[in-house]
């Protein structure tokens, strides 16, 4: 999961980097909440949970900033902030539980325990592991299958797992990463059929209260339950404000936990000790431990701009819940999540047992990565890097590269040509066999768009040139204005309909580019 893309994503595939190894330090940086501070001016980030932990000790564990703009609470030690796919790594530890306790194997096929689980392919289906709904090389696409949950559908969990064998694959078996969130909702369901629990009832049970992970909680929808949760906000149309939190909690084996940066520091510090948890007690063993941080599917591996070249890697991968790769001649074991209003990191260096967690309250992916880096860097005695000014510099980039594509898109734009059919005949309904069912309707001479699964995406369909129109959402904070696309029979009528965002800053999980819409009922009108 998600937000934002553009500049997420990139990070998630660039990192780490290799260097010569230095002395550690055991203390903090005498500057550090001034360093966090200015993060948080330059990206506009109201608030933040840092978690730093060493040698089995919190180092430290804090909030700055304030929960919500225009109101004074502040943040804390304590404070929620949903961790988004952070939570990833709860749910692989949980199979490896039920893999110590002998319910199931890493290397056993998933339909042992969900007999009616189905993938477009048979021999998908039939080979597909418990190990491979965690690493993102099940031949799916890029965030395939999101649009059944994000943004909120009426789908519920067992139907959006049951849709999945209509989604078609788009590369081999095995053979390409490509990150999805869909399998870790059937990683979920393996976890309730094999344990007799709900996914938040073992992670919760099983995890939190072992861990001591008294703050936190397993629903996405428990970011709206009061008390002392950080608000979302993010830039709508150029000026930070809150915005609606992701509340649906379909798929919280993917993204659904709420934790603060003292409990961060908990999780970590088990993680990093061999899953012991305070008082010598093992939640997992250290096989366990290889296991989530093996890599099993090979990321390329890109080039940093200048300014950050200390990301370079050597090697790059995913493994259970978790990315590994090099940082400074050290392996790094981390992961981001992203969500509306939320974006977070956690970096461990295992032979340091050193971890960071950064949790915000915007969706910036550079001020978590300032600090993260900064934190790790200041610990490890590496050489002075400015990550502020660094990633400062990656934003103003990306920003302009996304105005450019956008700018180039309008100006390739015939605004003379007209649609080539009236708008009455684009009206019906329309469907897709995962996702299902599309309605257009000519309501006062103009076309307006449902996304009939989910109630939120209703927009208006404007006329871009030819047979394409764009469909601008009523709900601005989707931020994923579409191309909609309308290829004509030759007596005509219309044959099928497809989706492009217009924009390439849309956040991925709006996957509305894997439809192909055909007509099923024309309108009455």
């Amino acid at each position: 999961m998600k937000r934002s893309c553009a500049v997420v994503c990139f990070l998630i595939l660039m990192s780490l980097a290799v260097g010569t190894q230095q002395s550690t330090s055991q203390s903090l940086p005498n500057n550090l909440d001034a360093y966090v501070e200015s993060v948080q001016k330059e990206f506009e980030v109201p608030g933040i949970g840092l978690a730093i932990v060493k040698d089995g000790k919190v180092l430290l564990a804090k909030g700055y900033g304030i929960r919500k703009l225009g109101e004074t609470a502040a943040v804390d030690d304590r404070t929620l902030f949903g961790i988004a796919s952070n939570s990833k790594a709860f749910t692989a530890t949980a199979l490896g539980i039920l893999v110590e306790e002998g319910k199931i194997e890493w290397d056993a096929p998933v339909v042992r325990y969900l007999p009616w689980f189905q993938l477009s392919d048979p021999y998908v289906t039939r080979e597909l592991t418990i190990r491979d709904l965690l690493v993102h090389r099940s031949g799916l696409g890029l965030g395939a299958g999101d649009l059944l949950w994000w943004p909120a559908s009426t789908y519920n969990r067992k139907d959006i797992a049951k849709r999945l064998r209509f989604l078609p694959l788009v590369r081999s078996f095995r053979s390409t990463y490509a990150y999805d969130n869909v399998l870790y909702l059937i990683a979920g369901e393996v976890i309730e059929a094999v344990s007799g629990q709900t996914w938040e009832d073992f992670v919760a049970a099983r995890i939190l209260a072992k861990v001591g992970m008294t703050d936190s909680n397993v629903r996405h929808s428990d970011a709206t339950g009061g008390g002392n949760v950080a608000a979302t906000h993010a830039s709508i149309e150029g000026k930070v404000r809150p915005v609606a939190p992701f509340i649906s909690d379909n798929t919280n084996p993917a993204g659904g936990i709420n934790a603060s940066a003292r409990d961060m520091a908990k999780w970590m510090m088990v993680q990093l000790d061999s899953g012991r948890v305070a008082g010598g007690a093992n939640l997992f063993s250290p096989r366990t431990t290889v296991q989530l941080w093996s890599i099993v599917t090979p990321v390329p591996i890109g080039n940093p701009p200048p300014e950050l070249s200390a990301l370079k890697a050597n090697f790059n991968g995913y493994a259970l819940g978790f990315g590994v790769r090099d940082y400074r001649g050290y392996k790094l074991v981390s992961h981001t999540g992203g969500l509306p209003g939320y974006v977070s990191k956690v970096a461990l260096i295992p032979e340091l047992k050193l971890g960071v967690a950064v949790l915000t309250n915007q969706e910036s992916g550079e001020a978590f990565e300032s600090i993260t880096y900064y934190g790790l860097d200041n610990l490890i005695g590496a050489p002075k890097t400015d990550w502020l000014e660094g990633f400062k510099k990656l934003r103003a980039r990306n920003e302009s590269m996304i105005a450019n594509a956008e700018k180039q898109t309008t100006s390739k734009r015939d605004t003379t040509s007209r649609p080539p059919l009236p708008l009455a005949s684009y009206a019906g309904t329309y469907n897709d066999p995962w996702y299902g069912d599309v309605t257009i309707k000519l309501v006062d001479r103009k076309l307006v768009l449902s996304m009939n699964p989910t109630p939120s995406m209703v927009g208006d369909l404007e006329h871009w040139q030819y047979g394409t129109f764009v469909v601008r959402w009523r709900d601005r904070e989707l931020r994923a204005d579409a191309f909609v696309i309308f290829s004509l029979n030759p007596d005509g009528s219309v044959d099928q309909v497809k989706m492009k965002a217009v924009s390439p800053a849309t956040d991925f999980s709006f996957d509305f580019h894997d439809l192909l819409l055909k007509p099923v009922k024309r309108d009455a009108r």
